[in-house]
């Protein structure tokens, strides 16, 4: 018999407990062990539920049971999950988190502690939902040398997009949809300000690349000022606009991780991830290019993740999964400077000079003109950024936005 507590028992708090309860037998058969829930964590009792018995409102009540083997974290935010999630860990308790806050920010820190207790950690929810990318990269992928993990990796910024596509839709009306349906918060900075992604693609990079990657040194820009002109812009140029995080190791070991909206080939895979589903691609030297492709979010899909991790735990109860990385530092992430293809907006009052300077500096390529709004947009030949970003200052003083392309 295996004891698991539950703290919190939110969307995905209850799913993980339903799954836990109701799915027992398939689970036990799985395991060759019965898992028994015995604490659920909350701020309140829900009554009428099959399990109304197991809720407490005492943390230590789990931490001071010595027959709790697996803690599952689901509250979410930093306090009080941290201290509570670090408390169990030293406690010789393994812990399983849906919680991308927490790994982003904590995620070395609590690996070691889970090393030196020589209990587990696991986090596979925290990153795609449903979409199982972490032991996959971790298990399967073990053989390749990981140079890049790129994707879709936020299910409310990708449904707006999509409607803004496909529906000709503005941000603000497509927003508000979004929210209608649940998709998005309330408060929905963390998803349209790429707060959410930036989490995801630095536990992404840390578990491919080997070191822990901070939120706040990666390159963060959301979807607010992307307009129904860009969307048209990027379509008729051969190109949909996603939300991307990427992340890319460098010959030097450096690594460059940003998140920004891209525009993507409408012949890659990426490009026709539409709604709420996410996918994450991962390019490895043996196995060139994987990508996984699901729901990044939901009550049962994250929860299937997170039960997947319970199980797994179950099953290494004294003995660790391999799943870890190494402190960071301020001077592992850098600006590299690659060959790119950039997209180019900008106004003109004179067309036909603007285009010269467009084919002396960057030869051939496609140019849309729009006469009425006196706009010019462009995709650049493939060049070293920095180069593109001096012709770009020297020609286009007045550009209006550049985005980078996959």
């Amino acid at each position: 018999m295996v004891n698991v507590a539950i703290m919190g028992h939110g969307t995905v708090g209850s799913g993980v407990a339903e799954l836990l309860i109701e799915k027992n037998e398939r689970i036990a058969k799985g395991i060759k062990s019965d898992i028994n829930v015995k604490y659920i964590l909350a701020l309140r009792t829900f009554d009428g539920l099959s399990y109304s018995d197991k809720f407490i409102n005492d943390f230590n009540i789990i931490l001071n049971d010595s027959e709790v083997d697996i803690v599952v974290e689901t509250m979410g935010g930093l306090k009080p999950a941290y201290d509570f999630v670090k408390s169990c860990l030293l406690k010789g308790k393994s812990v399983v988190t849906s919680n991308k806050e927490l790994v982003a920010a904590k995620g070395a820190e609590l690996i070691k502690i889970a090393e030196d207790k020589n209990v587990n950690f696991l986090f596979e929810a925290s990153v795609g939902g449903g979409i199982p990318v972490l032991r996959p990269m971790v298990q399967c992928l073990s053989a390749n040398e990981i140079f890049e993990v790129k994707g879709i990796l936020n299910g409310t910024t990708n449904y707006i997009l999509n409607k803004m596509i496909m529906d000709n839709m503005d941000f603000s009306v497509a927003l508000k949809l979004a929210q209608d349906k649940g998709y998005a918060e309330k408060d929905p900075t963390a998803d349209i300000e790429g707060h959410d992604a930036c989490r995801k693609i630095c536990i992404l990079a840390a578990l491919a690349f080997g070191k822990h990657v901070y939120p706040e040194q990666v390159k963060t820009e959301g979807i607010t000022n992307i307009t129904l002109s860009d969307i048209d812009y990027a379509s008729s140029l051969g190109y949909v606009i996603k939300l991307i995080g990427k992340a890319k190791k460098s010959s030097d070991g450096s690594v460059c991780v940003s998140v920004r909206p891209t525009l993507v080939p409408k012949e890659h895979l990426l490009s026709g991830v539409n709604g709420v589903f996410n996918a994450v691609s991962v390019t490895g030297d043996a196995v060139g290019e994987v990508i996984f492709y699901g729901q990044g979010a939901g009550k049962m899909a994250t929860a299937s993740a997170v039960v997947a991790d319970v199980m797994d735990c179950a099953k290494h109860l004294n003995a660790r999964k391999y799943l870890s990385w190494e402190e960071g530092d301020e001077n592992y992430i850098k600006s590299v400077d690659e060959k790119t293809k950039l997209f180019v907006l900008f106004t003109s009052s004179d067309f036909d000079k603007t285009l010269l300077d467009i084919t002396s500096a960057f030869g051939d390529v496609a140019v849309i003109k729009n006469k009425q709004s006196g706009e010019i947009a462009l995709v650049t030949n493939e060049e070293l950024e920095s180069s593109l970003n001096k012709k770009i200052a020297g020609i286009f003083a007045d550009s209006k936005k550049i985005l980078h392309t996959l």
